[in-house]
């Protein structure tokens, strides 16, 4: 059981599905197979959302090697201590918004001290996370900030699709003006040696997505894949790297999926998560690559309409902590 990867999994915005997601997770022999598991989060938020759905177990540790790894108990490091009655599922509030940001920021710490394998994040409010006082767009911005991390990548990775992405969380009418070669290449480069060290492919083969239609059309519809994304592709080229395109976005991900390619490298946040949401809804796991330590995440958000009621399927998360164990084992952590 030592031997296993010990995974660090925050509790996201207490106010969202995090902690039921969690529980539900964390009932499943499957997980404590392959990682040792343990919360950073609040234990009195757990408990109460537990309570909802059967009898559980908890236990509250200071240090990540306390983790038992066993089933049906969930081990806790309690960073947060959202008193019930000041905390209603399905209402966000801005104690609990300093909290989820807490709990991201101990899970570095831990991850960044190498005292645990990898980071699993569950899903948190941006405009919370604004009001808390962190200006960041989204939680890969965040990891990027707290890492000390220049060069990075968001990949959405499913059972039948990987897409990393050139830009992230920005209005789509500044998209064209945020690309230019140098990042388009970083994220080709990025993307491709993950594929190599984190998924053990040999000679990964990637897609680059035009940003207009029909790539342009030579210009009619835009100078962008002309001019920026193919001169990024063919000097990844020269680089020995085994990279294609532009092609046209309506095309390639079906291409992709049925193995022509390993992945896709899309310009902007809905083109390429568009497509892998689409075809793995219920097991796409967000990563970010480039960082110092492993973090995977949900791909899907609070969903705040149904917290609390016991309803929410944890199955993105269960394939976030297997992936996390995965790229651990794959990295020899």
């Amino acid at each position: 059981m030592h031997d296993l990867p010990l995974i660090t999994i925050t509790m996201g915005d207490p106010a969202g599905i995090g902690p039921e997601i969690i529980v539900k997770s964390l009932l499943r022999d499957d997980i404590y197979q392959v990682c040792r598991p343990f919360v950073v989060g609040d234990t009195g938020v757990l408990r109460m959302i537990s309570k909802r759905m059967g009898s559980f177990s908890f236990h509250v540790i200071s240090n990540p090697l306390e983790a038992t790894g066993k089933p049906g108990l969930i081990d806790v490091i309690p960073v947060s201590d959202l008193r019930e009655g000041s905390f209603i599922p399905g209402q966000p509030t801005l104690k609990g918004g300093k909290a989820m940001v807490d709990y991201i920021v101990k899970a570095v710490e831990l991850n960044r001290g190498g005292q645990v394998s990898a980071m699993v994040t569950c899903p948190i409010n941006k405009e919370l996370m604004h009001l808390a006082g962190y200006r960041f767009d989204g939680h890969t911005e965040l990891l990027a900030h707290l890492t000390h991390t220049k060069d990075y990548v968001m990949m959405l990775a499913g059972n039948r699709l990987k897409v990393s992405l050139v830009t992230i969380h920005c209005a789509l009418r500044e998209v064209a003006q945020r690309l230019n070669k140098e990042l388009i290449l970083r994220t080709i480069t990025i993307t491709c040696r993950a594929l190599e060290n984190d998924f053990a492919i040999i000679r990964p083969r990637i897609a680059v997505a035009a940003l207009n239609p029909h790539v342009g059309e030579s210009g009619l519809f835009g100078l962008e894949d002309k001019e920026i994304i193919r001169p990024a592709v063919e000097e990844a080229r020269n680089d020995g790297l085994l990279v294609d395109g532009p092609f046209s976005a309506d095309t390639i991900f079906y291409h992709a999926m049925n193995g022509r390619f390993d992945a896709v490298v899309a310009m902007y946040h809905d083109q390429g998560l568009i497509p892998v949401k689409l075809l793995d809804f219920s097991d796409a796991v967000n990563i970010t690559l480039g960082l110092p330590i492993i973090r995977t995440s949900v791909d899907h958000g609070t969903a705040y309409d149904i917290a609390g009621k016991g309803v929410a399927d944890p199955s993105s998360l269960v394939a976030a902590i297997k992936m996390a164990a995965k790229i651990a084992r794959a990295r020899g952590k």
